[in-house]
């Protein structure tokens, strides 16, 4: 039998180890610091932020701003635990505007290094200088504003300071954290130096922020990031009526990277790591992005503040939604809003007024096989049926047969593209057929390579969605009801979310505490595993909307019956019905990616092709 511990009395922790236990928390390397002395300066109005470190921010981190400065008397009570002037009651912390509220930043750093605090403000005639450590307050030099130096990080824990990494590595970390800030406040400039020498700088954009923004977004992540991205804003007028506003870059497509490193979420103002956003944004790229391809952003999220807990963690990096499905939903509506408008369909105002006619997709016929003999058309001759190009064989479920069959366009594409100058359009004019893979076209910027199976491979997906998303979900009886073990989590939000459920055209009834029955399935997914779906959409409905597990399954089908339906490689196609596809993409949402998230089509310069063949040297 093992001895029983000895007794030890319960008693109370000293000051100082209390405030190292919050270090802990707090400061986890040079970069945490940097990051709570640039939240401070920001809190107290600074307009520039000169941050100067030595060996990586181990050695020294000087933080400098020009904001309103901190009075002698209350120096020493800003180093003490949870001292702050952000907040001085429930109510404020309710509804926090300030970077900075806890009141334990500074505490814990002086606890586990050496810190000295210079501040002046406007009424004062000279700063003061207070020595953490020692409390010993003198007069000092510096205009209005405060200086923060830290010395020898963890010199008081040296076994936290075994885990910090090199130099470098640490150096970058800091340089990140000032990066985060940078790209929230485009009003104010922020230098950076190491071992003397200067590392960046980001001057202060003058004007509002929402025009600011695009030029400090280029200076930071560079130009290439904002030429590559598309504004958003929800709602579209960008006010606050709802209490909440999502503006930003979303990057396109074709920019996202095998890794999540130019991911930036902010929540007003505070840079943030949340999964509520990551997973909206994720979902808004679900059908342009190829394979596991991260995207690229940069969304700022306005919000009352009583409708945020950021009082969730003492780095403040993560947040509580009172309603997170309504911040997933604005995310995902402004992200996906934006990416929807294909970049080869800016058309000019005269197209505009086309949209509605130029858009039409015949369906597939029931006949078996391909055509692939060529539709010769005469010179200036343009065909007004171009029923030939859709004309391919597509094996559906009998149940998805309506689906399919939308209403024929009273005007042909290649009839309605005549309303709009040859000159202007976007992708410009077919020339030719390559390999029986490829349309190239002639623009006014050069040469236009489309992948012609990718390209109407979207459009008959996009408007099968639009299709679908017009009709009211109907529910299909399965004749043996499909069981599974579940569990207690999945059975409670079975019985609590029958409801919704239903309104998806899913019914899933508990049999027993443990084992759950699917009776019924949306008539669109009756092909499919029922348990998978029910399981997805049980799992997705005690996080988020059921709605999207659904929608996804119903894309991941329609995006089947588009593959098959999309023409072939190797099919003939005229030169009228290669124009009919290139003015279809022009008014095709998300027609710039097939349904893989491939491209379906690239630009080729003059400029580039004069390189090619080294004219002009």
């Amino acid at each position: 039998m093992s001895a029983l511990p000895a007794r030890r009395p319960i008693r109370e922790l000293p000051d100082e180890l209390i405030s190292q236990i919050a270090a802990g928390e707090v400061v986890e390397r040079p970069a945490s610091v940097v990051r709570e002395l640039v939240d401070n300066a920001l809190d107290a109005g600074a307009s520039q932020i000169t941050v100067r470190l030595l060996g990586g921010g181990v050695r020294l981190i000087t933080v400098e701003d020009d904001g309103i400065g901190i009075a002698q008397a209350e120096m020493a009570q800003a180093l003490k635990r949870h001292a702050t002037s952000k907040i001085s009651n429930l109510a404020e912390l309710e509804a926090v505007g300030t970077m900075g509220f806890r009141g334990e930043a500074l505490a814990a750093i002086a606890s586990v290094a050496e810190v000295s605090l210079l501040s002046r403000t406007d009424e004062a005639p000279h700063a003061w200088l207070l020595q953490a450590r020692s409390g010993e307050l003198s007069p000092g030099a510096r205009q209005r504003g405060t200086t923060i130096e830290v010395r020898e990080l963890f010199f008081a824990t040296p076994a936290r300071r075994k885990f910090l990494k090199s130099d470098s590595t640490e150096l970058a970390h800091c340089v990140e954290a000032v990066r985060r800030h940078a790209l929230a406040r485009p009003d104010v400039g922020f230098a950076i130096w190491h071992e003397g020498k200067l590392v960046t700088q980001w001057r202060a954009v003058p004007g509002e922020a929402t025009d600011a923004t695009p030029l400090r977004l280029a200076e930071v992540l560079g130009s290439d990031f904002v030429e590559q991205a598309v504004a958003l804003q929800w709602p579209a007028d960008g006010s606050m009526a709802r209490g909440l506003r999502v503006r930003g870059y979303a990057g396109l497509p074709d920019v996202a990277r095998s890794r999540a490193d130019l991911q930036f979420a902010y929540v007003n103002g505070r840079y943030v790591r949340d999964k509520v956003i990551g997973h909206a944004a994720r979902a808004a790229y679900e059908d342009v992005l190829h394979g596991h391809r991260q995207p690229v952003y940069a969304l700022y999220i306005d919000i009352d503040p009583t409708r945020v807990d950021v009082n969730v963690h003492p780095t403040k990096i993560e947040v509580r939604f009172r309603d997170s499905r309504e911040v997933h939903h604005a995310v995902q509506q402004a992200v996906q809003s934006a990416l929807a408008v294909p970049r080869a369909g800016q058309l000019p105002a005269a197209a505009a007024a086309l949209t509605p006619e130029v858009a039409p997709w015949s369906p597939p016929t029931r006949q078996s096989g391909f055509s692939f003999a060529p539709r010769e058309a005469e010179a200036g001759h343009r065909v007004n049926d171009v029923s030939a190009l859709w004309g391919q064989s597509v094996p559906v479920a009998a149940d998805a047969t309506a689906l399919l069959e939308p209403d024929r366009p009273t005007s042909p594409v290649a009839a309605s593209a005549q309303a709009l100058p040859e000159g202007e359009w976007p992708l410009g004019r077919a020339i030719a057929q390559l390999q029986g893979v490829y349309i190239l076209a002639e623009n006014a910027q050069g040469l236009v390579i489309v992948d012609m199976h990718a390209a109407h491979e979207r459009i008959v997906y996009e408007r099968l969605k639009r299709q679908l998303d017009a009709r009211d979900v109907q529910s299909q009886p399965l004749l043996i009801p499909a069981t599974f073990s579940a569990t207690p989590e999945e059975v409670a939000t079975a019985e609590t979310g029958s409801t919704t459920l239903g309104a998806l055209g899913l019914e899933v009834t508990p049999l027993s505490p443990r084992t759950l029955a699917v009776r019924a399935v949306p008539t669109t997914l009756a092909q499919g595993d029922p348990v998978a779906l029910a399981r997805s959409v049980l799992g997705e409905l005690a996080q988020h909307e059921a709605t999207q597990v659904l929608q996804r399954a119903e894309h991941e089908l329609l995006a089947t019956m588009a593959c098959h339906g999309a023409v072939r490689a190797n099919r003939r196609l005229t030169v009228d019905e290669m124009n009919a596809l290139l003015r279809q993409m022009e008014v095709t949402e998300r027609s710039d990616q097939c349904n893989h998230g491939r491209p379906t089509w690239r630009q080729l310069s003059l400029r580039e092709l004069d390189a090619l063949f080294l004219r002009g040297r």
